[in-house]
């Protein structure tokens, strides 16, 4: 089934009192563009979580990021340099008998050097590894929300598709009566002149017959646009997970404009020239939708 590159996931995960919340969304891009964005204690995992990305997903503008919830801190510890303070309190005692006054606590880790907060370092190993783990979620999430919109957009294609189809009948059998009508025009030519002239070439008759048939003839461009549409279904039914179909889809619909620009360019009839507009409209359309397929 196809996949559309529009999606979103998320997960949660913590290691101790840490709470992390990992969040991904993809949109259509030609190739697989990845960014992610971490907090500093999780920088040197990028590399990893990319590959992660690449293992998953094929195509699409993917922006992955890792946060702390906005209610969430990691609490910091306090250090004391116990050397600092008691310096500062043989110092302070020297001076007792020269200068009044006592230093006390709230003084004391207030001088220089006495107290600094230090941030909490996490375990490396289990913040790997619940990372990886979320990472996975969070890709699973967005992979499913991407298959949804892709059951959509196949939903939504079956029967444009189907238009495309039943608009070549339209266009194969108003080609054989417009082929028809040159004939007997042809033919009412040529009785023209042989009453004014006396002389019919059936020879060179049948020859401007055949290249006026030869002119109007859309059976090979009709056959392959048929083809064309008949390979396309078939890519939408065997599209799975890790084989991006969209670009052979678009490849598919180019084709498909062609033949019907060529079937255009031989029409000489304002109905079947309907038609083929009506034909490449619906082209258009499917090629909106498939620029959002995986």
């Amino acid at each position: 089934m196809i996949r559309s590159m529009t999606g979103y996931g998320r997960a949660s995960f913590s290691v101790g009192s840490a709470v992390f919340d990992v969040e991904v969304r993809t949109v259509n891009h030609r190739y697989l563009d990845a960014r992610v964005k971490l907090p500093r204690v999780l920088a040197d995992r990028e590399a990893e979580i990319k590959a992660r990305i690449q293992a998953a997903l094929s195509r699409g503008k993917v922006d992955l990021s890792v946060s702390h919830p906005a209610d969430v801190v990691v609490p910091p510890r306090i250090e004391i340099d116990r050397e600092a303070a008691q310096q500062y309190l043989d110092v302070a005692r020297e001076l007792a008998g020269l200068v009044p006054g006592t230093l006390d606590v709230t003084a004391l880790l207030s001088l220089p050097g006495v107290a600094r907060s230090v941030e909490v370092e996490l375990p490396a190993e289990p913040l790997a590894e619940e990372l990886g783990r979320a990472v996975d979620s969070a890709l699973e999430a967005l992979d499913a929300m991407r298959r949804a919109e892709g059951e959509a957009l196949a939903r939504e294609l079956g029967p444009r598709l189907d238009r495309v189809v039943e608009s070549a009948v339209i266009l194969e059998s108003r080609s054989e009566l417009v082929v028809q009508s040159v004939r007997q025009k042809l033919r009412k030519r040529a009785e023209q002149l042989e009453s004014e002239t006396g002389l019919l070439d059936e020879a060179r008759l049948h020859q401007e017959v055949v290249i006026a048939a030869d002119r109007l003839d859309i059976t090979e461009e009709i056959a392959r646009l048929r083809s064309h549409v008949a390979q396309f279904r078939q890519i939408m039914a065997e599209a799975d997970r890790g084989t991006p179909v969209g670009r052979r889809l678009d490849f598919l619909l180019q084709e498909m404009a062609r033949e019907a620009n060529t079937v255009g360019a031989k029409a000489n009839d304002a109905p079947l020239a309907h038609v083929v507009v009506e034909v490449k409209a619906e082209i258009e359309r499917i090629r909106e939708q498939v620029q959002n397929i995986e």
